[in-house]
């Protein structure tokens, strides 16, 4: 069976960052209760590369942030959408979304659904 993977690139303050992980922990457990079959969330770390567009570039990060690299596997799209239908209609999602206190930028995000190509 094909697995389908939604990523994410997203800038974040440095200053926010034990904010993003306690989010993203509770994250996980909602797409996992939903479906999801691996959930990771990882931070930046050899980020200056040359001759290649990279992700701080992508998502323009300032000097006080860093990127962090997500992706989440379903089983399918249609398993994904259903399980995204879920998770946004889960009221644990409403709480951890407190506009008044945005963690990242979500316009800068970059957001993409991927079908398999190759898995090893």
């Amino acid at each position: 069976m094909t697995r389908y993977v939604d990523g994410f690139v997203i800038p974040v303050a440095k200053s926010r960052i034990d904010d993003y992980r306690l989010v993203a922990e509770k994250a996980a457990k909602i797409w996992k209760e939903h479906g999801a079959l691996d959930y990771w969330e990882c931070i930046g770390d050899d980020m200056d590369v040359k001759d290649v567009l990279s992700f701080p570039q992508l998502v323009n990060v300032t000097p006080d942030e860093t990127v962090i690299f997500s992706w989440v596997v379903f089983a399918s799209r249609e398993a994904r959408d259903a399980a995204n239908a879920r998770i946004f209609a889960d009221p644990r999602m409403t709480e951890m979304m407190d506009s008044s206190n945005q963690i990242f930028d979500c316009k800068r995000m970059a957001y993409g659904g991927f079908k398999q190509l190759v898995h090893a």
